[in-house]
């Protein structure tokens, strides 16, 4: 065959990767939800609470730019994981339209964007806060984007168990962000988001469970199937109802924490038993939904209890623990 008979046939080929590589038309709208606003607000909003509750306190602008560095760095997680599950979320009803599947942002783009907001993000938190949150950022980006994206999620249907550190870090780099170091009461507040994972997105896994098994990822209800799943989100709820109440018990946070703990945690072993005895795609979703309140009433109750000044309302015993 010639040069000029190759030449031919590979100008089309050629043709289409010049298009492929053209600048999408993507709008602001579209990086933005490359952000995962929503999960990028929960992170905002627990490590905001880590930053309150904290012993001491940095000057207001420092703090201001810590909690900006800790929103863009969970957005730069958020861009990372579209990135690398692009052709996951086209498979899934859910998350096709998303920029990268939808065609408004191409890959690239989306890569080159998470990476420099990672960079960014973790480069400021360290100049202009501390190198330790700075560290304990990259270490969370690198978690959720590495670790759990790209090596549990499509490996193990306890995906979401170990994957579940990453947003359960924000409250203890808030905390860090503040003291330049890490304190029992921060693990505690990580403890609480990192047992709450597990029930929150088997649940949604439960009305999901056709489009994981499409998209192939081993969520439990795909591998172990709806009744184990349901049997695992009671367990974990049980489990979350005394360790929402840590904080309290260990004397750092009031009583009016303790009992917004023990009532969410006796309403979350009810929607669980209520799914365990009869499993409903409705009651599913209604499990999910006040699991989303539960957490963000739990962590509300110690912003109020900070500005009131009612942290030191805990029961005489809880000091005995700390």
């Amino acid at each position: 065959m010639s040069f000029t008979t190759d030449s031919a046939g590979l100008a089309p080929s050629l043709r289409s990767e010049v298009i492929h590589a053209e600048p999408s038309m993507a709008g602001v709208g579209d990086y933005l939800a490359l952000l995962k606003p929503r999960v990028m607000s929960l992170v905002v909003f627990t490590a905001l609470v880590g930053m309150v509750v904290a012993p001491v306190h940095a000057h207001p602008v420092l703090s201001f730019f810590a909690l900006l560095c800790i929103a863009i760095g969970a957005g730069a997680s958020g861009a990372l994981n579209m990135w690398y599950e692009a052709e996951i979320d086209a498979k899934m009803k859910r998350t096709a339209g998303r920029p990268i599947p939808a065609g408004r942002v191409q890959p690239g783009e989306a890569l080159a964007f998470g990476l420099t907001l990672a960079v960014g993000s973790v480069a400021f938190l360290g100049l202009m806060v501390n190198w330790l949150a700075a560290g304990f950022l990259a270490f969370t980006i690198f978690f959720y984007a590495v670790v759990y994206t790209m090596w549990l999620k499509p490996s193990t249907p306890q995906n979401i168990v170990i994957g579940g550190a990453a947003g359960a870090f924000p409250p203890m780099i808030g905390w860090a962000a503040m003291t330049g170091g890490f304190g029992l009461e921060s693990f505690l507040l990580f403890l609480v988001i990192f047992v709450w994972t597990p029930p929150h997105f088997w649940a949604l896994s439960l009305y999901s469970v056709e489009e994981y098994r499409r998209a192939g990822i081993p969520m439990m209800p795909v591998v172990a199937g709806a009744a184990e799943t349901r049997r695992q989100i009671l367990l974990y709820s049980v489990l979350l109802a005394p360790v929402g109440a840590l904080p309290w018990l260990f004397g750092y946070a009031g009583l009016i924490y303790g009992l917004t703990a023990i009532a969410g945690g006796v309403l979350m072993i009810a929607f669980a038993v209520k799914l365990y005895q009869a499993p409903a795609q409705q009651t599913a979703k209604q499990l999910f939904a006040f699991s989303i309140l539960y957490l963000f009433v739990l962590f509300s109750v110690l912003l109020i209890e900070q500005s009131i000044g009612a942290a030191g309302w805990g029961l005489p015993f809880g000091r005995v623990f700390a």
